[in-house]
């Protein structure tokens, strides 16, 4: 970060960490870490002989509530998945917005990338990979009312990144973390970070995302295929393709992240590589089983 703006929202970040350390009888013992877009600021604190994670989350007063506010919490009873668990919270005002401070377990391990997209060559074991598919697996049959992606948005996110059209009432609605990517997963253990976004959403949805945030890194990208190619084949798959690949370019598209180079990994999924078996109705066109182009 460069402006003087931005010096100061990072030294209130802090400021807020250290206000919610305090709350939670919390001492500070790592460096401060920002998470991604700047609203998230978190360190590695102990109470007593033990070591936790103190993360801080601020928003304006209207967007501190409802799923994403609680998601952390609220992914505390899923079992059979990987996560830190939420033990105590503080909340409380400061200036114009609101922040909330969530002691949690401490997950092993660092974050593999510091951004959505892959850039750097990266080496996981077999027993990783084993694990992130088992803990995908199990996640998607957990029931909860929250949702991720509902079937409106869907279809309207849809048609705006690639002008076409979906059912999403033939669909496939599992449980998904919603936001799959390496900065939420550990390079230990294959434990899965922040929860904010979970909820119900397109079958297969959390493993196109991370195929597509992958796609910088081809040898990476094929073993995510690898690993997901029954979720990942066929109309389920290509419909979480293009769900993925729509949440990519919209928030691009929205200035997030501020560097344009994200777009890459989207830019692939063109709805003419993912028109299988009637998945999607292209406005002003019909497509053959091939995938031929007819006027």
């Amino acid at each position: 970060m460069d402006t003087d703006a931005d010096h100061e929202w990072v030294d209130w970040l802090r400021g807020l960490l250290k206000t919610g350390a305090d709350a939670l009888d919390a001492q500070p013992a790592g460096d401060p870490v920002l998470g991604l877009r700047g609203r998230t600021v978190g360190c590695r604190v102990t109470i007593g002989a033990r070591d936790r994670w103190l993360r801080v989350v601020t928003a304006p007063p209207g967007w501190a509530c409802g799923p994403a506010w609680s998601g952390n919490v609220d992914a505390t009873g899923i079992t059979g998945v990987r996560h830190s668990e939420v033990l105590d919270t503080a909340e409380w005002d400061d200036h114009d917005r609101r922040a909330r401070a969530e002691l949690m377990t401490l997950a092993p391990g660092q974050a593999i990338a510091t951004d959505m997209a892959l850039r750097d060559r990266i080496s996981l074991d077999n027993s990783w990979w084993t694990t992130l598919r088992a803990s995908l697996d199990t996640l998607a049959a957990h029931p909860t009312d929250r949702v991720c992606l509902n079937a409106d948005l869907l279809r309207l996110r849809i048609l705006a990144a690639f002008g076409v059209t979906v059912d999403p009432n033939t669909l496939m609605w599992t449980t998904a973390h919603g936001d799959l990517h390496r900065a939420n997963l550990t390079n230990s253990g294959c434990w899965i970070l922040d929860w904010e976004s979970w909820g119900t959403a397109p079958a297969g949805y959390d493993a196109a995302l991370l195929h597509a945030v992958s796609l910088l890194r081809p040898e990476t990208a094929e073993q995510v295929h690898a690993t997901f190619l029954d979720i990942l084949a066929g109309r389920t798959g290509a419909m979480a393709q293009l769900a993925a690949a729509a949440k990519l370019l919209r928030l691009v598209e929205h200035g997030d992240p501020p560097d344009r180079r994200t777009t890459a990994p989207a830019r692939p999924y063109h709805p003419e590589h993912l028109l299988l078996i009637g998945t999607v109705t292209p406005r002003n066109r019909r497509f053959s089983c091939c995938g031929q182009e007819k006027r």
